[in-house]
């Protein structure tokens, strides 16, 4: 984070607590999850065992007290944000992202999101279980909505130090962040804030929150006037750039047959999360990058300023809408606070997709404590219970 967006979000508070979060070499490993679990999470693709690394000033730092804080939210790789993600890939280590963002690329994207418990989820509780118990850690997580007038409001605090203060988060969040349709959208307009989205590799979401509920043949138009570049690092943009959003075989195959990719295995699962696997069209408007960029990645291009005004956003609801033409469209202001999904398409991903992919095994080697009592501020609840 720069200055000025330290500034922005946490006032005037000393520039000089803040450490900087060195992901790639100021980490350390404190354990493995065995690899049954791993392949348990990838359907057999991935024999490995998973390292859990975090932040050394976390681990060796002798605190009295460590504090998560953030917001629980349906995520596509880890199917509800939050709770020790915060720690294992938040302040986690290049090697164990890359692979967990792998291991959920494999599992398949729609069979994670909105869904708490998943194989994914299991091994960072293991993590937690087995090698962060020396930790004084307690997680403070919130679920925000809309409120009545469409400002964004808390609609529960959940604290406590286990799995159980997590779940009824998630359960929340499915009630307040979820909207599941009856019947598969056309036609989908999400809107980048230009504060918080300058990159695909960010402003996806638009691309994931939204999969579920677009039909086949349908269309995703994303008006982004800040998106500069694909890549939130140069190394990322350049493999962005150089492989594209492709179908998960596709992607899948470059990955065995290339070292660089196979060494930047979040950079691999960015690219299968970005495609629509050719089921539907996504139409990118970026306000700085070009028509051949934009379609050198496998996206289909929009010029901005011809789409902002045929869907001017300062006139729009969340929800639906209808244009100039008489067509209906379902236009979301953010998708970062929510989740959006066709009934039946949802409640059918949580078994495998067919693809001509082998299921072989790859090597990339080159139960939760609810014994504390949960502070609930909030409401439990919402339409998916775990089991």
């Amino acid at each position: 984070m720069t200055e000025d967006e330290i500034s922005k979000m946490f006032g005037d508070m000393p520039k000089n607590l803040f450490r900087v979060h060195d992901w790639r070499n100021d980490v350390v490993t404190i354990g493995q999850v065995p690899a049954e679990l791993i392949q348990e999470a990838s359907d057999g693709k991935v024999n490995e065992p998973w390292p859990a690394q975090i932040n050394k000033l976390l681990w060796e730092g002798g605190h009295d007290l460590v504090l998560s804080i953030g917001q629980v939210v349906p995520h596509e790789v880890m199917g509800m944000a939050n709770f020790n993600k915060n720690i294992f890939v938040g302040t986690g280590g290049s090697e164990g992202i890359n692979f967990s963002h792998f291991i959920g690329a494999v599992y398949g994207m729609e069979r994670m999101m909105g869904r708490a418990d998943n194989p994914l989820r299991r091994i960072l509780n293991y993590a937690s279980t087995n090698f962060l118990k020396k930790l004084p850690l307690i997680y403070i997580q919130t679920v925000i909505g809309r409120g009545e007038k469409g400002d964004l409001v808390t609609r529960g605090v959940f604290i406590g130090d286990d799995e159980e203060c997590f779940m009824k988060a998630a359960e929340l969040s499915l009630e307040v962040n979820f909207e599941l349709l009856d019947a598969p959208i056309y036609k989908v307009v999400v809107y980048l804030d230009p504060e918080e989205f300058k990159s695909t590799w960010l402003g996806n979401k638009s691309i994931y929150r939204t999969r579920m509920a677009i039909a086949d043949d349908g269309e995703l138009i994303v008006l982004a006037p800040s998106v500069a570049r694909f890549g939130e690092d140069k190394r990322i943009d350049e493999l962005i750039r150089k492989y594209g959003y492709r179908t998960t075989p596709e992607v899948l195959a470059h990955l065995n047959a290339n070292r660089d990719l196979m060494k930047n295995l979040s950079a691999a699962a960015h690219l299968i999360h970005g495609s629509s696997e050719g089921r539907f069209r996504i139409t990118y408007c970026p306000g700085h990058l070009t028509k051949e960029e934009v379609e050198s990645v496998g996206f289909g291009y929009g010029d901005l300023k011809e789409m902002s005004a045929k869907y001017p956003v300062a006139k729009l609801q969340d929800g639906w809408n209808v244009d100039a033409d008489g067509e209906r469209f379902f236009f979301i202001s953010n998708p970062a606070l929510g989740l959006w999904a066709y009934r039946g398409r949802f409640e059918g991903s949580s078994t495998p997709a067919t693809t001509s992919t082998s299921a072989q095994t790859t090597s990339l080697s080159s139960a939760a404590d609810t014994t504390e009592a949960c502070l609930d501020a909030g409401v439990g609840g919402g339409p998916f219970k775990h089991t």
